[in-house]
């Protein structure tokens, strides 16, 4: 008797089943159902990259002249982010982007989304600006190049030169900005084609200045919200200017915005329109005014007195045509269409059942990252979109292999990606994709307990380990297509 292993015992059951198969007499309907799916690809020369943002990769905080920025301050606060954490080290990408960027050209990225430290090249916010900070970006931009890496630069990831007097509260702080930001357009413009001016308005101005969790963590009333996000807008629609009257020409200019993303719970005609009015109007206070020049009725009558003050000229600003808008895109809500609402629709309460990534804000929304492109580019009609933003934090754990399994972040990205593959086999103008993000970095108030990357980081010894996420990355860049 012929002695069968495991795997000889499975290749013969593979050949006979394989054998009658061949030899089975089955209905065409049958037949016609067995094939090989078709590969959903993206158009060519669509841009796939990474995203970072330098205070939560760069480390290096007292190098070369920087100066502190309110996150140095804040984070050095007891009791402000998870176990005292701080952005000192955090990645030491200042010493090691060569390394991170060799690890970009490996999964064949074509474009990296870093951001620049307003303080590393403006120390005081104003001023004399620093050289050797502008060199640091410098040096990044030319090693993107000689890697085949295309820069795209966000001038204002959070990180406000603490120097400003108080911020965000003061309408000086906008024209400071435009002042940075035409700076840095002057000087990189020659090889960097594509500016963000600001990123995610939300974040540096109400969870940072109505609720607190953010840098400089105060909680202002509701007039004095409403003035920073006023500034916060006119920050950006200065900076477009700025950067218009610096940059070479051919420079491109955008932002990078995280706009309340709103799916129709069925998708019917009164549901989607529903979804159209819910954007609008749930984004009232800052990409709204941004592609209209204007606050939409609704908001204002909504903040009555407690409405932002506008000086003449602001929202002629702060409407400036964009060459382009960035969405940052990590969940959403359903909406339905209410004929008893004032605003003709509901937003729906989620069950306490319903399913979240590591990070609890995290809501699992696939669809968000098509309605994320659709509701804007039917309402505002924008020349080019990109996801500039997309990703998941996971419980990553080094395996006894040296390996990264996370499959739930596969997963994640996978949903999204195809949503947005609908977007663009529709014809909208997506142009491009940055994950978030390319390593494990500070997390904000989170410290080091949340993990984003494609790449595991041991911050006590900076190594990168690529995840599973990464190989299937790689996977969907080289082929163009979902995977």
């Amino acid at each position: 008797m012929i002695k069968l292993t495991r795997r000889r015992f499975a290749q013969s059951a593979a050949a006979t089943a394989a054998t009658a198969f061949a030899t089975a007499s089955l209905p065409k309907f049958a037949l016609a159902q067995i094939g090989t799916p078709a590969e959903l690809k993206f158009p060519s020369g669509f841009l796939w990259g990474c995203a970072t943002a330098s205070y939560q990769v760069e480390g290096a905080v007292n190098e070369d002249g920087r100066k502190p920025s309110i996150w140095d301050t804040f984070s050095h606060t007891p009791g402000k982010t998870h176990d005292g954490d701080t952005g000192d080290v955090a990645d030491d990408f200042y010493h090691r982007y060569k390394e991170d960027i060799h690890t970009l050209k490996g999964l064949g990225c074509k474009g990296f989304r870093l951001s620049i430290a307003w303080s590393r090249v403006f120390p005081d916010g104003t001023g004399q600006p620093n050289p050797k900070g502008l060199d640091f970006y410098n040096r990044v931009v030319d090693e993107l190049h000689a890697n085949g890496i295309e820069p795209y630069v966000t001038l204002f990831h959070w990180d406000l030169p603490q120097a400003l007097p108080n911020g965000w509260q003061s309408r000086d702080t906008p024209k400071a900005f435009a002042d940075y930001a035409g700076y840095v357009a002057k000087h990189l413009s020659d090889r960097v084609h594509y500016f963000f001016t600001t990123n995610e308005f939300v974040c540096f101005t109400d969870l940072s200045y109505k609720i607190g969790q953010f840098a400089p963590g105060l909680k202002l009333d509701d007039a004095g919200v409403n003035q920073v996000r006023h500034h916060g807008i006119l920050a950006h629609g200065l900076g477009v200017q700025a950067v218009r009257a610096n940059a070479k020409s051919g420079t491109k200019v955008g932002l990078a915005e995280n706009a309340n993303v709103y799916m129709p719970i069925i998708e019917t005609k009164e549901h989607i329109e529903a979804t159209r009015k819910a954007t609008r109007i749930g984004n009232a206070p800052f990409l709204t005014p941004v592609m209209e020049g204007k606050y939409p009725d609704e908001y204002l009558q909504k903040e009555g007195a407690n409405a932002p003050k506008v000086e003449p000229g602001d929202m002629k600003a702060i409407g400036s045509p964009l060459d382009f808008v960035g969405l940052n895109v990590y969940t959403a809500d359903y909406v339905r269409a209410d004929s008893s609402s004032p605003l003709g629709f509901e937003i729906e309460k989620r069950p306490t059942s319903y399913p979240h990534m590591a990070s609890p804000w995290i809501n699992i929304a696939p669809e968000s990252l098509y309605w994320a492109i659709r509701n804007p580019g039917d309402l505002w009609k924008p020349k080019e979109m990109f996801i500039t933003e997309n990703g998941c934090s996971s419980d990553d754990v080094i395996n006894a292999a040296g390996d990264v399994e996370d499959t739930d972040r596969v997963m994640y990205l996978r949903n999204h990606v195809t949503q947005m593959h609908r977007a663009a086999t529709e014809g909208y103008p997506i142009k491009g994709y940055f994950l978030w993000s390319l390593l494990d970095n500070f997390e904000w108030a989170d410290g080091y307990s949340k993990r984003f990357g494609i790449c595991y980081v041991d911050f006590k010894t900076q190594k990168r380990t690529p995840k599973q996420s990464a190989e299937w990355y790689r996977e969907v860049i080289r082929r163009n297509a979902v995977v």
